[in-house]
C-alpha cells in the first residue's frame, strides 16, 4: 500500500518570510537613519502622555471586540461553503 503524503504545512515558510522582510525593512532603516532614536532616550520619555495612552486603551477595548465577533460571524456564516481540497489550489 502507498503511504499517504502529510500535507505541507505553510505556516514555517510565511513566518521566516515575515521575518526577512523585517529585518531587512529594520536594516535599511537604521542604514539611511542611524540616529532617528537618541541613545540616550528613555522608554519613559518616549511614552506618550497617560491620557493618551488610557484614550487609546478604551478605544482598543471598544474595537477589538468588535472585530472578533465579526470574524467568528464571518467563520459561522461561511462554515461548510468550500470542502477540502475544492480551493484554488
Amino acid at each position: 500500500m502507498a503511504q499517504r503524503e502529510k500535507p505541507e504545512s505553510h505556516a514555517r515558510p510565511f513566518i521566516l518570510t515575515l521575518g526577512l522582510i523585517f529585518l531587512g525593512f529594520s536594516g535599511l532603516g537604521i542604514s539611511i537613519w542611524p540616529n532617528i532614536i537618541p541613545p540616550d532616550i528613555s522608554l519613559y520619555a518616549a511614552a506618550a502622555p497617560p491620557q493618551s495612552q488610557r484614550f487609546m486603551l478604551v478605544g482598543a477595548l471598544i474595537i477589538i471586540p468588535i472585530i472578533l465577533a465579526y470574524t467568528f460571524w464571518s467563520y459561522y456564516v461561511f462554515r461548510g461553503k468550500v470542502r477540502h481540497g475544492e480551493g484554488y489550489h
